[in-house]
Parts: C-alpha cells; structure tokens; sequence
C-alpha cells in the first residue's frame, strides 16, 4: 500500500470551481430526490414527473417525521487517483497539509493491476469510536454522521486507538486561517479545527440541509463519490447521476471494509476490477 502526496492547488487536479455542480443545481438534485429536508428546485430528467415525485416523498417524510439516513457510495470503476476529493476536503475545512479526512490510496488487485481505494471516515451504526470517549465527545446524529464536540474533547486519542478504519486526526498543530464561513461553529461544521483535540471527516453535514453534497463528491469529475439518503433510497453523484441505493449496491456486489467487526459502517464500494477489499482500510 503506498500514500502519494496530495496535489497542489491549481495543479492537475484542476481548478476546483469547474469541476463543481452548481450549488443551485444541486438544490434541485437532492430535493426532487427527496435527499434533504423541504428542498424545492429543478428537475434535471423528466421534469413534471420527478417533480411531483419529489414534492409528495418530501410531503411523506414530513408526515411521518423521517429523517434522512445518511450513507456514502464510492464506485471504485471510475477512480484514477487524482485526489482531488481529498484536496476539495482538505480546502474546504481549513485543514492542516499533513491532516486527510479522505486518505486517497494506491493498491493492487488480484490481477496485478493498481487501483484507488479512498478512504473517509466509515460513519459506523456501531462505532467503537464513540464506546470508548471518556467524555462523551464522540456521538452519532440521529441522521446516523457520528461527529466529535472538539468543545468536550480532551485530546486523549482513545478514540483514534479504537478506530479500526483509522479514519481520527490529532490536531497537533493549527490549520490555515479560515475566513468567515458559511455555516456556524459546531460539530456539524467544526471550522476551524482546535488544537489538542481530534478530528476526523464529518460527510459536511452542515451543507447537507443546505442542498449541497459534500465537498469531496462535489469535486469528484469522475462521479466517484455518492451521498445517499437510506430513508428514501436514492443516492446522487457530484455530476447529478442518481441510483436507487438498495438496487445499485445489490447488482454491482458492493462491499463495506472490515465488515466482520461488526461496525456496520455506512460507507460501501463497488469495486468493478476484481478487487479484494475486505482486508483493507
């Protein structure tokens, strides 16, 4: 397994703002879809249809008081290794050059080949992590994104010695200077991050009521990355594809890491090459 350094900024992971869907467009994906809460907006396919979809699932959600049920999808057949989720993770919370949230990693497969295998935190249903917090810093969101109150935490690393997917930072030292941003403080958004506790990817949930995926799925080119709703099972990529999640997991033979310690993770691959990924993360 090796660990390449991450992309400059401007270099060939290309410019960031190109590689985006609009934040508009966005709003409308994940609404139609019925991903976010009361999101109203365009439909990309099928307008009057899918729009009608989208209004009565939000109207059925708000009736039964559902919440969304967040996963993530990484379809590792259209991987190359850019990093350019890592780079958009990493510019968008203000972290440290050394401090990865999604570690971006260079494996072999059964047949000799290389593939790309990225790795963010697995937002367990059962996660040691938060078993283990002497004070109760690490919790999970009833929308399932297990997150750290860096306000609470005390930087003992327990947490970090529990996590079997590696997926927790120290923030030994400060990041770069973060200008004003566009959600508040919290665990939600923890920008900028506090020296002497830990910190780890958050699936940005504060920009997921906003009608916004994550910075690293929207910075995807190739449409690697889905941000999904298991709720209303559907899932959407950072060029607007959408799948249904039970169906796309199911014929595509998808797989979690480390699934036989029992974490349930939410974050599942579709490896597509012959991969064996189950020893890894």
């Amino acid at each position: 397994m090796t660990d390449g350094a991450l992309p400059e900024a401007g270099s060939s992971g290309g410019d960031l703002e190109t590689r985006r869907i609009s934040r508009r467009r966005l709003i409308g994906v994940i609404g139609v879809l019925g991903l976010g809460t009361g999101f109203g907006g365009r439909v990309l396919v099928n307008a009057g249809a899918a729009s009608a979809t989208g209004r009565s699932t939000v109207a059925r959600r708000r009736a039964k008081k559902q919440v969304p049920q967040w996963m993530m999808i990484f379809d590792l057949r259209s991987c190359d290794g850019c990093k350019v989720c890592a780079l958009a993770c990493q510019q968008a919370h203000y972290l440290p050059a050394e401090t990865e949230w999604i570690k971006v990693y260079e494996l072999v497969g059964a047949d000799g080949q290389p593939y790309y295998l990225p790795k963010p935190c697995m937002m367990c249903e059962d996660p040691p992590c938060l078993a283990v917090c002497p004070v109760g810093a690490t919790f999970r969101t009833d929308e399932g994104v297990v997150l750290v109150d860096q306000d609470v935490c005390i930087g003992c690393r327990t947490c970090m010695a529990a996590c079997p997917y590696e997926s927790r930072y120290f923030n030994a030292e400060p990041g770069p200077k973060a200008p004003p941003q566009p959600f508040p403080r919290s665990p939600e958004w923890p920008v900028p991050q506090v020296v002497g506790t830990v910190g780890k990817c958050v699936l940005c949930a504060a920009r997921l009521p906003a009608g916004q995926l994550p910075a690293c799925a929207s910075a995807c080119g190739m449409g690697v990355i889905y941000i999904g709703d298991l709720t209303t099972d559907v899932a959407v990529n950072g060029l607007g594809k959408t799948v249904k999640i039970s169906e796309f997991l199911r014929e595509n033979d998808a797989v979690r890491l480390k699934e036989e310690l029992g974490t349930n993770p939410r974050v599942y691959y579709i490896p597509g090459h012959g991969q064996q990924l189950d020893a890894q993360g």
